[in-house]
């Protein structure tokens, strides 16, 4: 008995020491995983001269539109042209009925007649000055409602261009009311297509360097191969404050007719050169489920991340955006996907 509680006693103790080392052991590679040290390399990131250049989409617009439609209601007596007509600045577009106007004009006449008996008693004094400044009042008002009534009755070009619209025919009543079609009066729609123009929402920090006369390079999708030049003519003087954008207009010569008000297009601005933080474009990684970018840099040893704003790419490298940057901050560029922030890092070769 004694020897079998002797035994017993010893393979307890034998598993308890058993039991011990391997705690210790397992301790020890907990340990060992928390300290581990991961192998990077990294590259300085540097301050470069670049010529700094952005991208916009943008629609493309009639450099001038004009929804032609009379002051008053009338019946349209003929309408010159249909769409797609090419008009000549002042030819006649559309006629309207032309009653009011000949009632205007005899009634002129006749002022006209009265107004130089009137002049020709008033030198002999035969008639009173307030009776004479009064006749005088109804004919410079006979005059202006001529002038008025000639200018409606006639619709005139006033720049050259295309009839992109046509909303009556002759004979019909116009009334004045919206045409559903553009949400304004008008019996035609003229629109000058030699000349475009284009509305680019740019980002206010480009608002320093954007100025009039600047040469704006546009690309449309249905001519890949083409490029054509256009011009800022126009920056509006405010930004908006949900945007943090301003608006620039654009002009496009468009003499040999190849684009057309409503195509899309990509407008690329060219500014001068700048300064700019550069590292390779494959530090920069994207946090998972956003937009948002980041990248490690080499803090004393440790694993730092920066939150980035990516800028234009040259090349192989990027530009990086970041109050937290500075020039000389090695960033890391191999072994960065396997890094979390305050994570031991090497330089490989150190």
């Amino acid at each position: 008995m004694n020897k079998i509680f002797k035994f017993s006693l010893l393979a307890i103790t034998v598993m308890a020491i058993s039991c011990s080392g391997e705690k210790k052991d397992g301790e020890s590679k907990n340990a060992a995983n928390t300290e581990k040290t991961e192998i990077v390399k990294v590259a300085p990131l540097e301050v470069q001269q670049v010529s700094h250049s952005v991208e916009y989409s943008a629609t493309l617009q009639a450099f001038e539109e004009l929804h032609m439609a009379p002051a008053s209601p009338g019946r349209i007596d003929a309408i010159y042209v249909e769409v797609g007509s090419r008009v000549n600045k002042g030819d006649l577009i559309v006629q309207m009925d032309r009653t009011q106007l000949h009632q205007a004009e005899i009634q002129l006449k006749n002022l006209e007649i009265d107004f130089r008996r009137f002049d020709t008693l008033q030198k002999a004094g035969s008639v009173p000055q307030q009776q004479y400044d009064q006749m005088k009042s109804q004919l410079e008002i006979a005059r202006s409602n001529v002038s008025f009534l000639q200018e409606n009755t006639k619709l005139k070009a006033p720049f050259s261009g295309i009839i992109s619209g046509k909303y009556f025919e002759a004979g019909e009543m116009y009334s004045g009311a919206p045409v559903p079609q553009v949400g304004k009066a008008a019996i035609v729609s003229l629109v000058q297509i030699t000349r475009l123009k284009a509305i680019v929402p740019v980002s206010e920090k480009y608002f320093p360097l954007i100025r009039k006369g600047m040469e704006v390079r546009l690309v449309s999708d249905i001519y890949p191969e083409k490029t054509f030049k256009g011009s800022i003519f126009n920056i509006y003087p405010t930004v908006d404050a949900g945007s943090r954008t301003f608006n620039v207009e654009i002009h496009v010569d468009n003499a040999g007719g190849l684009l057309r008000p409503g195509m899309f297009s990509r407008a690329e601005l060219d500014f001068d050169k700048v300064e700019a933080m550069m590292t390779p474009a494959i530090a920069v990684l994207k946090m998972q489920g956003s937009n948002d970018r980041y990248l490690f840099i080499d803090e004393n040893g440790v694993a730092r991340r920066i939150a980035v704003v990516p800028g234009r790419r040259y090349n192989d490298l990027v530009e990086v955006i970041s109050d937290q940057l500075k020039l000389g901050d090695k960033v890391v560029v191999s072994g960065q996907a396997r890094l979390l922030d305050g994570m031991a890092i090497q330089v490989e070769g150190e």
